[in-house]
């Protein structure tokens, strides 16, 4: 299964790092990633591939949430959206 991760918050040292670690952890390829800094905040998107993951996608969203507390709220928003719909 693909899906798309976004990431949206204030611009911090790490977010790119930590994401990625959590999606290394989980055996969680990056087939894609695009980012940039818009008005001060910084903005993610990547599709991801789990067919190799042995977590699901809830258990990836339950994950990345806990990462966003972590990181002080770092995340203003953020989605996990299933691409093979």
């Amino acid at each position: 299964m693909k899906a798309i991760i976004t990431v949206v918050g204030s611009d911090q040292k790490g977010i790119i790092a930590r994401v990625s670690a959590i999606l290394a952890e989980n055996n969680i390829n990056i087939a894609d990633i695009s980012q940039t800094i818009l008005s001060g905040n910084f903005v993610m998107m990547m599709m991801v591939d789990l067919e190799e993951s042995k977590i699901s996608i809830d258990e990836l969203r339950s994950k990345m949430e806990a990462l966003g507390s972590e990181m002080g709220g770092a995340f203003t928003s953020w989605t996990i959206t299933n691409s093979d719909i």
